[in-house]
């Protein structure tokens, strides 16, 4: 009934029991992706605006594993461990989206895995 995609190219592997993204019909949700880079399953980088930009990364390559692009995304919702970068976050947030302009949520959280700084879920659409 449900397709799982659990090893997307170029997108850090799940770092517990759950899929990269769940394709429900026409609806993907996609998990939160933390800056992990896809090679050693790590943070690399420590400055937000680095941190963000590796997010969006991994949520693109999931996204191209599901034949999808940011065009797909109506939904996303951040998580901020410090809502002092909203402003940083949104600029690169908004470079990776070319124009789209999904609904969104963002929420400051006391803390996420691995200690990254940011987290952003999707939820797209087969159009």
């Amino acid at each position: 009934m449900f397709e799982y995609i659990t090893d997307a190219p170029n997108a850090p592997k799940a770092i517990g029991p759950y899929s990269q993204a769940v394709i429900a019909g026409d609806i993907i949700y996609l998990s939160g992706q933390v800056p992990l880079d896809p090679k050693t399953g790590q943070i690399e980088v420590t400055d937000i605006a680095a941190q963000a930009k590796q997010v969006m990364l991994n949520i693109q390559s999931v996204l191209s594993a599901c034949k999808l692009s940011f065009k797909n995304v109506v939904k996303s919702t951040i998580f901020l461990t410090d809502l002092k970068n909203f402003q940083t976050v949104n600029e690169v947030y908004e470079a990776h989206l070319g124009g789209v302009k999904p609904a969104r949520s963002t929420v400051q959280v006391s803390a996420l895995p691995k200690g990254a700084q940011i987290e952003i879920e999707v939820i797209a659409i087969r159009t």
